[in-house]
Formats: structure tokens, sequence, C-alpha cells
């Protein structure tokens, strides 16, 4: 129905409805506006409110309403124009447009221009100057600010419609450009007489006039279409002379000089002279194209049909004839009209890394309303994705594992102020941002090669997109890996118009696919494809299964998902036969297993795969988890650890592919935090099941791991199964966690009930399996080098077989060629870095293979430009989760072996050097951040035990290498090498003050330090550094300078004072990092404080006592006194030494407090470039021998006398205690891990010895103090009937000093400690509640709280593990504190067993440890555990948040005492007494 001819005040319902369709409305809401008789004038007054009550959502409003309001403008303009036309019918005056004076001549053009120049008139042979900015009369008028500027179609060309009118001060549409070279080029052209015109001087078909309602000049638009006929130009180029109007003079001049102009796009620009000899060259190629578009034209086509659909496959898949997943895709893209969405089902199996969308409503009604129904998309818009990707960090992993769809122009349904804008504005505000993220993506995200750009053309092409292919073509340097398809040959036509400012047809043509029918596209591509489109599906706890769409599992993008039916969509017919070969090649090469190995070999598609020994003790250790074993844990754990090469990583996925059908599993990415890790896996266990509480457990293997991710992985699991309450005998989670290490039998030694070790060493059953195999393998491959790997492995990784191996494969090799030179760097990071490699793109750039070339060959391999001997030493990985392909040696032995037999006169030294000076590999930009890290590694790396390395070392092993091989001048030039490569680093600077101080060149050393601390004046490592410079100058000085002149003595003794000085300043630092929690400063200080103080103990001038005491020493150290043969040469240091003692005390307290906080009596370890200088494995030892030292150097008997009970004799009897085994928290506390128990009480009686005999009268300092109460309270757990011990009441009366709060100078965290355990209520001094009491109690334990938190700073879960000494037992007064070594002895097993037992709590199933503790009640409340004190309710922490009931549940638990305030064990709901009474009666 014709509605176009009607006004919208007379349109009926079919009207209205003929117009709905034409908006893109959804059919549905066309219906449903029919059905409500809305009629034209119904049309014109529908609002939002009206919408909405007919069911229409928000998206298909907007678009409504704005498609109406436009409708309406343009009624009114037309209406506007009829009107005035009707007014003025007798004009004939032609003028050049409301914005000149009628006598000016114009000079330029008006078209497309938002000046308000609209009306320009031409004669027919002015040169052309389209896109050149019009100049204006300084007299011009300007356009009136009410009036609206509105877009004007032209007349079409060789239309005969004599009423066709403009509208003044329309903007005209922009001039069109060469399309097919049949449809003329439209132009508006202006002259110098345009006043002067006659009607009927022109063709009629060229002028059409402008109407105005307020002028009463008549004005014509002059319009030009450029038709040359092929006979008419043949062999001709024709030059003009361009018009030239000087406003001065108000005359047209015509340049001196002809040009030749060309047309470029919509424009006409002249041909430069220095290319106008090219440009006559071509003149018959041009005929011969215009002829060909002629004859096109005027006859039937006789060209045979392109096989489109070959060449649609070829252009897709980077010249192979099947899809894969090898590349990615980006789309760009406009409107999809609806009937297209139909066709688009091939986008759903494409790899697409984004897309630039056009369609502003393609959220509502377009090709993303249609592709977030299949995928998981994450929308942005251009600023915003730019942003996302535009960051001095690796890209995101999610830009990889889901799609961005970027809109271009805004979004109709976008309810904030993106709105959607016209051409000119898109060019101001956004053009600036697309340019931005296409030079990221191409430079900084995605690799050469690695992805097409696919520029579907589904409506009308506008500038923007034609915008977008510039872009591309300039950062991709050409056509080679852009496609375009377009179903209408007209929008082709446009775009290849505008695209060929950028190349030439020819060249669009050849990578385009045009004329095919949508339709038939998809069906082409979805033929190529892999695999079936069919669903796959997740085992369920009811037996059966479930379907799994990809949208789902595209949410969990963490996780690589294992399904049932893994595998089983694939089309094998459709594999070429070399890549089903390639597939087993680089699995028996060295490369990961993948999923398709398995499936292969379960097909009996390929040979059998070897399950290893290990598998099957790994299965058994698994069913025996699945069964309970008698434990029952949240979270369980498995720990594959193997060698490299050895088939840890196959072990593990072989469980996981055995065990798919029964539970449900996943590889996690570990690229993710632990808190989005934690989330996909509790969404995957809970997908479409029913009753979560009864689900199977899931299977989740994480391999190579670091141990802080995995604690918080196991933290947060467990804590989540904790607030779901899902109790059940088995587990929820079973984390199969797969590491390489050096030696696998140490660490599976170290914890043997879930530990399973895989080595190279093979039993003689795999030997057996092994040689079948390789017999089968090499009647199958002809060329070695495809199981090279797995020949090694048949040998054992025999060091004698390895090195014959490689001699025999370097045979001929070129050793100054650059792929040898490259395979020695990468040998280098494989032999000292484990896990390394170099990306694939740096390789091809360091072998001057270009990025993108011009070269018509799409199918690039870079092993075809390495030598024989290089390619059979590299394989190259690319994992699931990674974006980019990489390189590396078979094996690490292979890559040790590599760099011995090719040393040559070239040492390892020389070869890091000449490494550190390929700018080439540092400036490379795809895979930097893992190079750059690899190389980090290899110079600052050391090796730890604790990771599976056979040793500890000070240095990365690469630097220690060096040193021993060569000299330590090599290691040192070598590491400032890289010092200066890496933007002189501070932490390589470290490295170098280290590596002298170490080798004794202590000069150096301060020099480097001082370097380090200039470029992080604030990093406690680094000042610790310092600090280590000076105390290993000193312990030299003392121990290899044995003349001692007074000068000698003076420099030494002010070096360690240097030492103590930086370690004190390391302390500080350390106290205001909030990542770290860094406690060297205070071991650095008390070592070189001892040190100092043995050295004081030697000079003449301290001589000892006849009793052998330093009393000469102490009184020079504790008083005023100074010995006159010291007093001038000393000046300088005598207030510094005589605060030594207050410096080593504080430090010492200090010390004692830290290890109070926490579990293990060893310390936690650093980052490599944040490692303290050397680790103290057992600090608690450590500091007994560190006092008692100390201890030593200020006890004085004589001094004592003379002091009379003065300061000094309080000094004495701390030195005494000190000297005993006491004097700080820890120490005392250790006396209880003594095994001879009535040796610590012995010593404990005798340290309560030197307190006063009546404390209360005598006032004791605060730490005395502290210590005098722990001291009896530690003698009740040893010896509860000793004579010493002083009843509760008088040890609470002695702590009430502690209640008192002192802003000013706090007590420490062990009085507040002390408080908890003496003030929890007791069966006997309790009976009655005691307000006061309580308050102390909830104060302490307030206090402690904060202290904790503000020691444990932000530092990860693994670090925050608290040491709980104390638990309440059954009794009275100090009878019932129990200690947990108490509770240790009552434990039968290995040291793992009863580490393991308390992790999981089946300590509390002990009968004996029931017998000795108290289990107290409390209640739940939102999740938090609740106690009561005297009289008001504590909140106190429970051990494993997951054992918390929900609800408000009676609960009651073992309750134990730490640093953190009360701690909650084993809670369980407290059972009825009516029940309980009733299964009695019914059981008697």
């Amino acid at each position: 129905m014709d509605y176009k001819r009607l006004p919208v005040s007379e349109w009926v319902e079919d009207h209205v409805k003929c117009w709905l369709e034409s908006t893109g409305i959804k059919k549905e809401y066309v219906d449903k506006l029919h059905e409500e008789e809305v009629t034209g004038p119904a049309l014109m007054e529908l609002d939002e409110s009206f919408l909405k009550d007919i069911g229409m959502k928000k998206g298909q409003i907007q678009i409504l309403i704005h498609k109406r309001n436009e409708l309406l403008r343009l009624q009114d303009n037309a209406q506007q124009a009829e009107d005035s036309s009707s007014k003025k019918p007798n004009r004939t005056d032609a003028q050049k447009g409301p914005a000149r004076d009628s006598n000016a001549p114009a000079q330029g053009t008006a078209s497309g221009s938002s000046s308000g120049a609209v009306g320009t008139t031409s004669s027919e042979n002015t040169a052309p100057t389209s896109g050149k900015k019009q100049k204006r009369n300084k007299t011009s008028q300007l356009q009136s600010a009410d009036e609206v500027l509105d877009i004007r179609n032209c007349r079409p060309f060789r239309s005969q419609d004599t009423d066709f009118r403009y509208v003044k001060d329309t903007v005209l549409a922009p001039e069109s450009g060469v399309s097919d070279l049949i449809i003329p080029c439209h132009e508006y052209k202006s002259c110098n007489t345009a006043a002067e015109l006659n009607k009927h001087q022109l063709q009629s078909k060229f002028a059409s006039e402008v109407i105005s309602k307020d002028s009463q000049e008549q004005r014509f638009v002059v319009e030009v279409d450029i038709e040359p006929t092929f006979s008419l130009v043949k062999n001709n180029c024709f030059e003009v002379y361009l018009p030239k109007y000087n406003e001065d003079s108000q005359k047209v001049t015509l340049t001196k000089e002809p040009a030749l102009y060309q047309r470029l796009g919509a424009k006409s620009e002249s041909v430069q002279r220095n290319k106008l000899t090219a440009f006559i060259q071509a003149t018959p190629d041009r005929d011969a194209q215009r002829e060909r578009a002629e004859l096109s034209s005027t006859q039937e086509s006789t060209e045979i049909a392109q096989d489109l659909g070959r060449k649609l496959s070829i252009l897709l898949n980077d010249g192979k004839t099947y899809m894969d997943d090898s590349l990615r895709y980006i789309l760009v893209t406009n409107r999809c009209e609806q009937d297209n969405l139909n066709y688009i089902n091939f986008l759903m199996h494409l790899n697409i890394f984004c897309v630039f969308d056009f369609d502003e409503h393609s959220n509502v009604s377009g090709l993303y309303s249609k592709y977030k129904e299949h995928h998981e998309t994450s929308s942005y818009f251009l600023q915003d994705f730019f942003k996302e990707i535009k960051t001095d960090n690796s890209p995101s992993q999610k830009l990889f594992d889901q799609t961005s769809w970027i809109f271009c122009n805004g979004r109709s349904d976008f309810l904030g102020d993106e709105e959607p804008c016209d051409e000119n504005k898109w060019i101001r505000t956004k053009k600036k941002y697309l340019k931005k993220v296409i030079t990221c993506i191409c430079e900084e995200i995605l690799p050469e090669r690695s992805f097409i750009v696919l520029f579907l053309l589904l409506s009308p092409v506008q500038k923007p997109l034609v915008d977008t292919f510039q872009e591309f073509y300039t950062e991709m340097n050409g056509m080679e890996y852009i496609i375009c398809i377009a179903e209408s040959k007209e929008n082709y036509r446009k775009w290849a118009s505008l695209a060929q400012e950028s190349c030439s047809i020819e060249t669009l043509e050849q990578c385009s696919i045009v004329g095919m029918k949508l339709s038939h596209v998809d069906a082409t591509i979805r033929s190529k494809l892999p695999s079936t489109a069919q669903p796959r599906h997740l085992p369920t706890s009811t037996g059966g299964v479930c379907m799994f769409p990809l949208r789902e599992e595209e949410k969990l993008y963490s996780l690589e998902i294992l399904c049932t039916d893994q595998c089983d969509d694939i089309k094998y017919n459709l594999w070429p036969e070399k890549e089903k070969q390639e597939i087993e090649q680089n699995f028996y090469r060295g490369g990961k297993i993948k999923w398709e190995n398995l499936w292969l070999a379960d097909k009996k598609l390929c040979g059998d795969i070897i399950e290893r020994e290990a598998c099957a003790e790994a299965s058994k250790l698994l069913d025996g988890i699945l069964r309970g074993s008698g434990r029952n844990y949240s979270v369980a754990k498995l720990k594959i650890f193997h060698h490299p090469g050895s088939g840890g990583s196959t072990i593990a996925r072989q469980i996981l592919w055995k065990n798919r059908k029964r539970f449900r599993c996943a590889v996690i990415k570990t690229s993710y935090s632990h808190s989005t890790v934690c989330n996909h896996v509790l969404a995957l266990r809970d997908y479409e099941e029913k009753e979560i509480t009864h689900c199977f457990p899931v299977l989740l293997l994480l391999e190579d791991y670091d141990d802080e991710y995995f604690d918080d992985l196991q933290t947060d699991l467990m804590e989540a199964v904790g607030t779901r309450k899902m109790n059940t005998s088995r587990p929820y989670f079973i984390l199969i966690c797969c590491r390489r290490c050096n030696d696998p039998e140490r660490l599976c030694k170290a914890s043997p009930l879930d530990t399973v070790a895989v080595s190279h060493k093979l039993t003689k059953s795999e030997k057996s399996l092994f040689n079948t195999k390789l017999v089968k393998l090499q009647q199958k491959y002809d060329e070695p080098e495809f199981i090279l790997t797995f020949v090694l492995m048949c040998e054992e990784f025999n060091k004698t077989y390895v090195s014959d191996m490689v001699e025999h494969i370097l045979q001929g090799i070129d050793p100054s060629s650059r792929d040898t030179c490259l395979m020695r760097y990468i040998a280098l990071l494989n032999c000292y870095v484990p896990n390394s490699y170099i990306s694939l793109s740096h390789c091809e750039a360091f072998l001057g293979l270009g990025a993108y070339t011009e070269s018509k060959a799409r199918a690039y391999d870079f092993k075809h430009h390495l030598s024989e001997q290089v390619r059979m030493i590299f394989i190259e990985l690319r994992e699931s989760t990674s974006y980019i392909s990489s390189i590396r040696i078979i094996h690490c032995l292979v890559a040790k072996e590599i760099l011995h037999q090719l040393s040559g006169n070239q040492s390892l030294s020389q070869l890091a050097t000449t490494l550190l000076q390929e700018k080439v590999l540092f400036e490379n930009r795809f895979g930097r951040e893992e190079f750059i890290k690899f190389i980090r590694h290899l110079f600052i790396r050391r090796d730890k035990r604790s990771r599976g390395d056979n040793t500890d070392t000070l240095f990365s092993p690469f630097i220690e290498h060096v040193c021993e091989a060569e000299d330590c001048e090599k290691a040192i030039a070598v590491l400032k090498a890289a010092y200066e490569v890496f933007g002189k680093d501070a932490f390589f600077a470290q490295q170098l003050a280290r590596l002298n101080y170490i080798n004794e060149k202590f000069e150096d050393a301060k020099y480097w330090a001082e370097v380090a601390k200039a470029h992080l004046p604030s990093d406690s490592f680094i000042l610790d550094t310092e600090g280590q410079v000076y105390r290993k100058w000193f312990n030299f000085t003392v121990d290899k300078m044995t003349e001692d002149t007074p000068e000698s003595i003076t420099e030494k003794i002010l070096i360690a004072l240097e030492a103590m000085k930086c370690f004190r300043a390391a302390q500080q630092a350390a106290k205001e990092e909030r990542e770290n929690m860094n406690n060297a400063g205070y071991f650095g200080e008390v070592e070189v404080g001892c040190r100092l103080l043995r050295f004081l103990s030697t000079l003449p001038v301290f001589h000892r006592s006849p009793e052998g005491e330093h009393t000469e020493l102490v009184k020079y150290l504790t008083t005023n006194y100074i010995p006159e043969v010291i007093k001038k040469p000393w000046e300088r240091l005598h207030s510094r030494l005589k605060g030594l003692q207050q410096n080593l005390y504080n430090a010492l307290e200090w010390i004692s407090e830290e290890l109070s906080y926490f579990q293990t009596d060893k310390n936690q370890e650093k980052d490599d470039e944040n490692d303290k200088e050397e680790q103290i494995h057992n600090p608690r030892k450590w500091l007994r021998r560190q006092s008692a030292v100390y201890a030593k150097f200020f006890i004085s008997a004589s001094l004592d006398d003379d002091s009379n009970n003065g300061p000094d004799t309080q000094l004495m009897r701390r030195m005494s205690i000190y000297g005993s085994g006491g004097g700080n928290v820890t120490n005392i506390l250790s006396f209880l891990t003594d095994n001879k128990e009535k040796r610590s009480a012995e010593k404990l009686e005798r340290i309560l010895d030197f307190y006063p005999e009546k404390p209360l009268r005598n006032r004791l300092e605060d730490n005395d103090l502290i210590n005098f109460i722990l001291c009896h309270i530690t003698l009740a757990c040893l010896a509860p009937g000793s004579a010493k011990l002083l009843p509760l009441p008088v040890l609470r009366e002695l702590s009430l000093r502690f209640k008192i709060k002192r802003p000013s100078r706090p007590f420490p965290s062990s009085a507040y400690f002390l408080l908890t355990l003496l003030y929890w209520p007791d069966e006997v001094l309790d009976k009655e509640p005691n307000p006061e009491n309580d308050e102390i109690l909830t104060s302490a334990l307030q206090t402690l709280k904060r202290l904790y938190d503000i020691k444990m700073k932000n530092v990860s879960t693994r670090k925050k593990r608290i040491y709980t000494p104390f638990f309440l037992g059954k009794g009275y007064g100090l009878n019932k504190i129990v200690h947990k070594n108490k509770i240790e002895k009552l434990m039968v097993g290995s040291l793992d067993e009863r580490r393991m037992k308390w992790l999981h709590g089946t300590v509390w199933s002990i009968s004996e440890i029931r017998d000795k503790l108290k289990r107290v009640s409390g209640w739940t409340k939102d999740r938090n555990l609740f106690i009561r004190g005297h009289v008001k309710e504590l909140r106190i922490l429970p051990l494993h948040h997951e054992s918390v009931p929900a609800g408000n549940e009676n609960v009651t638990f073992y309750l134990g005492f730490s640093f953190n305030g009360l701690v909650a064990f084993n809670i369980e709901v407290e059972k009825d007494p009516w029940v309980t009474t009733r299964q009695q009666e019914y059981q008697n």
C-alpha cells in the first residue's frame, strides 16, 4: 500500500502497518498496533505509556518514537516547501544562494557542507572543486538561528519530474564517486555569472528550482552528472584551467597552468606532477575497464560465474580448505535486516575476537540481538573499549575468552548519554577512538597473521564503515587478511567506491565475495566447520546428563570445561591427513596432551596412549578421597609432582578424561583471580542440579600454580561450602594439583597421603610398554624428529644418550646462522628458567620475517625458514588458554646439552650479554611481557627447595653457574648489562650489591646498594640489602683483619653501627608496606648487635673480671662511665654504643611478638625480587640462641651489688632471665615444646626465682610483668603442682594494670592475650556473673582484634595463618589452660599425618583429646558465632568459616586462645536434650 503519497493525518490502519514494517519494529508489535486500530492521527499522538501498556519493550519503544518524530519532521519540512512554492510561481532569475551576494561569483562546492550554502549554480564546463571549502563574501549573511538544517536528496539522474524542487537552507547529499563506471558521478557546480543565467539557457533536467518563503529572488541548483563514454575518452586525457575568485578585485581569473584531474571516490583531485607519467601510462587500462563496463551494461553477460564458494573457503580460512580454531576473526558490519538474521548462523561458529557494529539498533532488532542468544559477550562503546585494552599490563584474558561487541555509533536502547550521531558528528567525536582501538589491536594484542578482518555489508554503506576499512588496511599493510562479503552488488559498489582511496578496485575484488546470497554463504561456511553444532552435555547427580549450551559455558570463562561428550562433535572425515598426524606428532614431540589425543585413542583412530603406573596410583588416591577414607573434607586435593617431560600433565588429564562421565571436570585458568574461579566453579557444580547438596564432587585441574594462589582458592571454596551448608560424606571439590619440579620424590615423601611423584625413571613394565610403542611410532613416521621426546623418555633421559643424540642432530649446523643463534638464546632460557619460551612473533622478528607482506602466498610456515637441525630441536606450543604461539626446545635437558656443545669460544656470560643487546627481541610488542619476565628470571629468580628445586640458591642458577664456571667478574659484568637494558632497574642493582659483598667487594657493594636505594628509597627489602652489605663488611673486617689499631677498631665499630642503622630504616619501611610482612631488619639488627658485643668484649680496654664476667663492658654500655683511654678516640661512638642494649632489647621483643602470631616455625617465603638475604629456617631456636648471647654480655654480679635495687638491678635481673632461656613470650612458650618436661619446669622455676618475692609490692616493668605471668601459666601446664605457682586470683590482680587504656604507649598484644586467658570465666572463681571481669575480657578481645589487623596488613590468606597456643580444658584455675603440645602428644602418626588431622579437623575424633578439652556452648546468628562471657555475648572467630551453621542454631565447640582472640574448633549443632532422652529410652 503506497502510504508515502499521503500525509500522515490521512493514514488508516493499513498505512500505519506498512510504515511500521519499514522501520524494523518486531512483527509482533506491528500486529499488536494494527489490532489496536492505530491510524495516522493516533500514530501522531502515541506516547511511551501507551506503548508500555500494550507490552512493548523499551528498546522497541525507543526506535518507534524516534522514527515517528523523524517522519513528522520530514512532513513539516515538505509542507513548508510546498507552501513557499505555491506563493512564488513566476520567478525567472537564477542566483547563487542565500549565503552569497547576488553579484558575487561562486568559488567552490556547496554540496554536503553544513555551512548553510546549499543552492549553488554552475555551468557544465567548470572544473570540479569538490571537497574544497567554499570561500565566503565579507558581506555574506549568517543563517537564521531558528532555521534547522535538513538533508535533501538530489533528484535521480535522468528524472523527468518537472515538479521536483529544492528547499532553501536544506543540505544536499554528498557528491557521489566512481562505483561501476556506469552510474554517473553526481556533482554540484558553481560559476561566476550565476545571477545572469536564464533557465532556458540550461538543460531543464539539470536545473531544479530552489523555493524559499522569505526571498523574492529565483534560484536554482545546477546538477552535473559526469557520464563520459568509451568512444569519447579513449586514449585521451583532458586538462582544464581552474577559475579563481579574487575577493579584492571581485573578478575571476584562470590559473596559468592547465591541470589534469582524476576521480578519487567522491572527489576530483589534481594529478601530481611526479605521478603524471604513471597516470598517463595507465590510460589504456582505464579505457579497457570503461569498455568492459559499457558492454556489460548493454549486452547479456557471457562471463562464466566465479566459484565463489571455493573463494570464500580459501579467503576465510587463510588458504586452507577447512575451518579450524587457529584463526580469530574481527567482524565489521552494519544494519542487518530482519530477513537476514536467519542466515548469519555461521557467525556463531567463528572464533570472533570483537565486532565493530555500526547499527545503533543492533541490540534490539539487529545482529547483536541474535548473537547474544548463542554467546556470552561483553558490550562496549568505542571509548570504553579503548580504556579496556589500553593498559600497561598484558591484555586481559577475558578479551580472548568472550567476544567483545563494540557499538561504534551508540545504542538506541541505551539509557545513558551515548546516542547515535550523523556522519559529521561521528567523525568529530568518535573516529579518533576507532583509530586508537584498531592501532592497539594490531600493534599490541593480536599477532600478525593470527586474525582476519571480515567486513559483512548487510545494508547501504556509510563513510564510518569505510573509515574502519582504511584504518585496518593501513595497520595491516594491505588486504591480505581483510575480507569483504556483500550480497548486494549496490552496497558493494558504494563501499568499493569509497574504499578505493586506499587501494585499487582490483585488489578489493580479489578479497571480496560479491553477489553470493547470504543463505549460501551461511551454508557454505557451516559445511566447512570442523565439528557439528550439536549441544554438549554434563553429567548429573541423578545418573543422567543435561545439555550445556555454549553461552552457559562461556559465562564460566575461567574454566576449560570437559564435557561427557567431549570431541564427539568432531567431523573426523573433514580433517586432512596432515592435520591428523600433527595432533599425534605434537604430543610425542613433547607438547601438552589435548583432549583430541585422548578422543582419537578411545575411538581407535590412532595408537593407544600409554598410562604410566603413577596414573593408576593417582586414580587409587582419588577413589580413596571419593570414599571418604575416614575423613570429611569439603575441599580435597590430589598433588602430582613430576619431572619436566615425564608425563605428569598427561596423567592429570587422563584422570579427568576417565572420570568425565561420572563427575563434572574442568581445568582452571590461573590467569583469572581465585575469587572469579571460585564463583565459576560453584556455578558449574550447581548448573541444572535440583538438589545442590547432593551433587557429585567437581574435579578441578590446577597446573603449574603457586602456593599462594592454591591456598587462596582453597580458602574461597571452603568458605563457599560453609556458607551453603552442604553436608555430605564426600568432598564438594577435588583439586588435582599438577606441578613440574626437579625433585618430585622428596616432595612426595613430605606429604605421602595425597601426593604422587612422576619421574623420568621407568619401571620394568613401563619400559616394555614404551619400547613397544616406540617401534610402532618408528614404523609409522619416517622422520625421527616427530618422536624425539618420546625416544628420550624411553631412554629415561639418560645423560649420555641425550649428549649423543644432540651431537648427532647438530652435525653440519652453521654456528653463525641466525636461526642457530636463536636456538642458543632459547636454550639459555629453557635451561635456566622453568617453563620458559619465546613467542613465535619474537622468533619471526629475530629472523627478519615481515609481519604483513605483499606476498600473495597466504599460507606461511615459520619452520620453512629454519635449518633442518634447528627444526628438529624446536617445538611450537599453543595453549588452549593462550593466544600467542610460542617456541621452546623439546626438553630442558636437551637445551642444557645444546649450550654445552655449541659453546665454542663464547661463554654463557657472553651469550647472555649478546642476548641483552638484541633490540629486536626487546622491542617486539607481542608476548613482550612474558619475554621480559623470563629474562628477569634468568638473572634474578633463585632456586628453592619448597618449589621442588634441588637446592636453595643465593642467586639465580645462571648467575651461580657463571660464578663457578667463569668468575664473579663475568657475572657482575652481565648483571651490569642487564641493569642498563632494564632501564636501570633497582632490583638488578640490588643483585649487584649482593653479588659484590658475597665476593668481598664491599666498596662496590656499597655503591650498588646506594644506587638501588636511590631508585626505591622506601623499599624495605632494598634497605635490608644495604644493611647486609655493612653486616658482611663488618664480619669480614673482624674475621680477616686481625691487626687492631685504634683507627681500625673505630672503623670496624662504625661499619657495625651503620649496618644497624640501615636495618632500623628497613624496619621502619616494612611497617609502612601493606602488601608484605618483612621482618628481616629486626633479625639483621640483632645479629650485627650480638656480633658487635662479641667484638667489643675482645678489646683490651674491656677486660674481664676474675669471675669471667664482662663487668667493664657492661658498665660502659649501661652507665655514664667511659674509660679514659677511649674517651677521645671514640668520641663520635659513645652515644650510639650506649643505646646498643636498648636497641637489641627492642628488636628481640618485636621478633618474639611477631613469632607469637604465626603457626609455623619457618619464615614465609618472599618473591625472588624481594627475598631476604638469608632465610632463618627455625626462628624460634634462633631467638633463644641470640637471646642467650645478648644476655651474656650484660650480666655483671659486681654491678648488681653496687646498684642497690636501682635500674641496673632490674637490667641485671632481666639479663639473668634471658640467660636462663626466658625474657620474652616466644622463649617462655618454647619450654612447652621441650620433650623433657621436667627439665623445662625446673628452668622455669629458676627463672621465677629472679623475680621479687612479692611482685604486687615491687612494681615490675610492663614486659617483665607479662613474662612473669606467662611463666606461671607455662609452668602450670608442665608441673601443675609446683610450689612456685601463684593462684589465679593473684595473677588476675597483677594483670589489672593492662586494663588501663594508654593511647600514647599501648601495651604489647601479649598483655591482652594474657587477659583473655586469665579472665575467661572460671567454674570456681566466677560462679556469679561479674560485669567488671566481663568488661576486662571484652576490651581485651577487641584490642587483640585491632592489633591483629594492624599486624597482618593486606597480605594473602596463606600468610595470615595464626598460631593457637592454648585451649580451654576441663578443670579450674590455671589447670583449665591446655597447651597445644599436650594435644599433639595424644596424636599418632608422622608429622605430615598430624598436620593433615589439624587441617581437616579429624583431630577432634580422638577420644583422649575429647577427654582432655572442654566443649562450650554458643549460638549462631547470620553466619556469625557467639558465646556468653561473664555477662555479655562475645563474637568469636571460627577456625573454618564453613563449619558455622546457617540460620540460628545452638552449637558446641572447643575453644582456643590466640593473638587474634578466641577461636572455635569443631563446631557442631547442639543436640536437643529431649530428643537425646527419647533416643536413650527407645534403646532401653
